[in-house]
């Protein structure tokens, strides 16, 4: 077979790539690492790169991903645009696809990510009251897990910390019970708490699958002193434990920032990672870059290195014009970038290349909206400036590196300062008409949704800041109250930095207070944290403290904080009380708590302000079915379908009170629109499956149930319900295996346990299943369906008066029973029912004793079957 040629694209990449000098000992260690299969002890599975800004770090860990393509591997390069793990996440998986292996369920649970993100505000926060078969609150150590992230989560650590453990474990469980209330799934639960329990298990697999099919897999973070805080531990966690599961050997990971490595992390495992420090050049590997520049004339060589101090970056950017002569500057503050615009003799490229510093991010419009030039030559100069050695793709934009652009736009402020304004001014302008543009057709809450329009909003008040204007910073930090509202950590962390840059950037103090204020207190102690230092330092007018106010309340929501965050919705409805968003955010925190009255009660003031909010009348028809109101439910959810017709959640919570109601087609018809529009809803379907019973379809019935199971394996409700089909049929063993996985997956669970007992109370396995039975009564002590299966066993095993007492406890629980309330034929299968009813008629007097009414309903159904059922 003919040997396939390089294409001429990457023999042009070759051949530049050819240029690249210095660092040569790290680049062969590099290489030389891939000559070590993982087994062997000299393979290192981690390289981290430091050193200052300006040594040439993402030049270095560029050229090392092209080494390792060179090596066959499949690589992605992930940079400061990521602003948490799933967005790290999803970068992996775009480069990943550009090169021809797509992360298939990966991209699925991010877009699924983003979307449960944007539904948290209105999530309902309350599980139905606990019923047989429905899931119960999941253990302590995995909420604790799930809220703090083990310190995964930027800024979560230290707030959690500061909480009492116990009251963390009470709010974590309301959490996730009032999140599972909406979402219906365990893994979408996850996806809003700790999206890293659900997102890293699918991306180790799916890099396992795609590592069959290449040598290695080379992952790559830059900027890690803006990416580590928060993905340093979570990286650690995947490379050291199996808490996510195996990653594929053939996995290198190459990192690069400005400081070392944290040792009290990573300290332990320094025979598996190689240390990278990069300083300046050395005047060898400068003189040679020089040299590849065509810069050999001695006296220029020695300004340039003079100037630049051996910075890689300013060595390149010195070299790019290969001037002929030093030139006596005579001003010796002058900085290296000014030498170099000096060197360069054409004026309109001198231009352009200081007013192109002046955005944070480039592209041919922002370029023409800052620059002066004649429309035939911007096209000509924007190319010329874009291939300049300090201008390169990072966060998916085109951007300066810093060391050219600090002198740059220092030199502009201090040589004319009402130039730099009118400039500031001018793009400030240009980013609100973008802006502007963006908002056509968006509204409320879809604009923070919108990550396009986020960005402009950002620039156009970075600019503004820098211009200097006297209400942008209290416009900007009323911006930060939105992102942090709307957007939580990571939207109010981008805002944050953006005050940091303008700060420094303007040499602004107030400004630079406010960021650095600010980026401390979400590392700190998260949101929650950042604007209570606002509420306690800024001079908000009440309009913007309410929504301070909201805003902190929701980010102690989310949280598990219950207490504290009504605190915080009655400060901002004290404030404005026209903020309907708020009623229904307060309503969430109140069913957090159980107070389902209270929480709908403040729907009632949502929707009397806002009627056409269809995600109100959806969570107030699902509070109502939560408290059995079914009639009112039903109400609510007809309108919430009224005003939105693709809302899946209302007509999944409508079908599930027309299952209450015995509705039993229309329920179905309902799930089928809900799961019509949500394929995925595993929620909707196990609610089908339970209509299918009633209907006599078991074959669909354990087919929905299969497929939600498929889809959310790790939910422990699903398995249960898999279990009570197959104890129905009479198929013990399958059942009591099903029970299992479901108490695997949480210990706590009482209806499995209760279910277990009763299969294998069936199986003759008496002991165990008084063992599952006391279990159940223990974690639900008005169990009566536990109750009823315990006292027949306890009477299989000579426990007689033990029995006799549960019995008694079961009329406690359910006075004035009669033999048409059906209790015991709708818990016991008729062998147990008659051979109860054989052992009650052998007391003395039976027909007179306090279990009379016990007996009753024995004696009136003897015979008759009925299914077996929690429900």
């Amino acid at each position: 077979m003919a040997q396939v040629r390089p294409s001429m694209q990457e023999l042009i990449r070759q051949r530049r790539r050819a240029g690249f000098v210095g660092r040569g000992e790290e680049r062969a260690a590099f290489r030389r690492n891939f000559d070590f299969p993982p087994e062997d002890e000299r393979h290192r599975f981690l390289f981290h790169v430091h050193g200052n800004a300006g040594v040439g770090k993402t030049f270095l860990i560029r050229e090392l991903e092209q080494i390792a393509r060179e090596r066959g591997a499949l690589t992605a390069y992930v940079d400061e645009s990521a602003g948490s793990v799933p967005e790290a996440m999803a970068t992996i998986s775009r480069q990943l696809d550009s090169q021809g292996r797509r992360l298939k369920e990966l991209d699925r649970l991010l877009t699924a990510h983003r979307e449960r993100r944007h539904e948290a505000e209105a999530a309902v926060a309350a599980l139905d009251p606990p019923q047989p078969g429905d899931p119960s609150v999941v253990s302590t150590t995995a909420l604790r897990l799930g809220l703090a992230g083990l310190g995964l989560i930027p800024g979560a650590g230290p707030f959690v910390g500061a909480v009492d453990p116990a009251q963390l474990a009470q709010g974590a469980d309301r959490l996730r019970a009032g999140l599972s209330a909406r979402f219906r799934s365990q893994d979408d639960v996850q996806l809003v708490l700790s999206p890293e329990r659900v997102l890293t298990p699918v991306l180790l697999r799916e890099l396992s699958d795609a590592a069959t099919a290449v040598p290695w897999l080379v992952l790559l973070f830059d900027a890690y002193e803006r990416t580590g805080p928060f993905l340093d531990g979570w990286l650690h966690e995947v490379m050291t434990t199996d808490r996510y599961g195996a990653l594929t050997p053939t996995v290198v990971v190459v990192t690069a920032g400005q400081r070392r490595f944290d040792t009290a992390r990573w300290g332990g495992f320094a025979d598996f990672m190689t240390d990278v420090p990069l300083g300046p050049f050395t005047e060898t590997e400068a003189r040679g870059l020089l040299a590849d520049k065509g810069v050999l004339a001695e006296p220029v060589v020695e300004e340039v290195l003079r100037l630049s101090g051996g910075l890689p970056v300013l060595v390149s950017t010195l070299a790019e014009t290969r001037p002929a002569d030093p030139d006596d500057v005579g001003d010796p503050s002058a900085t290296a970038v000014e030498r170099f615009l000096k060197w360069e003799r054409d004026p309109r490229r001198r231009a352009v290349a200081l007013a192109g510093a002046l955005p944070r991010w480039l592209d041919a419009d922002v370029f023409r909206a800052v620059t002066d030039c004649p429309d035939d030559e911007l096209d000509v100069l924007y190319e010329w400036l874009t291939g300049m050695p300090f201008i390169g793709e990072r966060a998916d934009r085109l951007r300066y590196h810093d060391v050219v652009r600090a002198p740059m736009l220092r030199l502009q402020r201090r040589r004319s300062p009402r130039g730099w304004a009118e400039r500031q001014r001018r793009l400030a302008e240009y980013f609100g008409r973008r802006r502007e543009e963006t908002e056509a057709g968006l509204h409320g809450e879809e604009l923070w949704s919108d990550d396009g329009w986020r960005e402009l909003r950002l620039a156009e008040t970075y600019h503004l800041l820098c211009a200097g204007e006297r209400q942008a910073l209290p416009a900007a930090l009323r911006g930060f109250v939105d992102a942090a509202g709307h957007g939580g950590d990571a939207a109010a962390t981008r805002w944050a930095l953006a005050l940091v840059d303008a700060g420094r950037d303007a040499e602004a103090r107030d400004l630079a207070r406010w960021g650095s204020g600010l980026t401390e207190a979400l590392a700190g102690g998260g949101t929650a944290a950042a604007l209570a230092l606002l509420l306690g330092r800024a001079a908000f007018d009440e309009p913007t403290l309410a929504l301070a106010h909201a805003a902190r309340g929701s980010a102690l929501r989310d949280d598990g904080a219950y207490e504290e965050a009504l605190a915080e919705y009655d400060r901002a409805l004290a404030l404005d009380p026209g903020l309907a968003r708020v009623y229904r955010s307060r309503a969430v925190a109140r069913a957090g708590l159980g107070d389902y009255d209270a929480a709908i009660g403040d729907l009632d003031r949502a929707l009397a302000l806002t009627p056409d909010d269809p995600r109100a009348w959806a969570v107030r028809g699902e509070y109502h079915r939560i408290q059995q109101r079914y009639d009112e439910a039903l109400a609510d959810l007809d309108e919430a379908i009224r005003w939105d017709p693709s809302d899946d959640f209302a007509w999944a919570s409508r079908g599930a009170v027309r299952l209450a109601r015995g509705e039993h087609q229309q329920a179905l018809t309902d799930l089928d629109r809900a799961l019509e529009l949500k394929p995925d809803y595993a929620w909707a379907l196990v609610r089908r499956s339970q209509v299918r019973r009633a209907l006599g379809d078991p074959d669909r019935q354990m087919a929905d149930l299969d497929r939600a199971a498929a889809l959310q394996p790790d939910w422990a409700w699903i398995h249960c319900q898999q279990g009570d089909v197959r104890r129905a049929a009479g198929r013990d063993e399958e059942a009591v295996a099903d029970y299992g996985r479901a108490l695997a997956l949480d210990p706590g669970y009482a209806s499995a346990h209760a279910s277990r007992g009763a299969s294998l109370a069936r199986l003759g396995r008496h002991e165990e299943a008084l063992a599952d039975l006391d279990r159940a009564v223990s974690l639900r002590p008005e169990y009566t369906w536990a109750l009823l299966h315990r006292a027949t066993v306890r009477l299989r095993l000579g426990h007689g008066e033990a029995a006799l007492s549960d019995l008694r406890r079961v009329l406690d629980l359910n006075p004035g029973i009669t033999p048409a309330d059906g209790l015991l034929s709708a818990v016991l299968p008729i062998e147990s029912r008659d051979w109860l009813l054989e052992v009650l008629l052998g007391l003395p007097d039976p027909d007179q004793s306090d279990l009379a009414p016990i007996v009753a309903e024995l004696t009136s159904s003897r015979g008759t079957a009925r299914p077996p059922s929690q429900d």
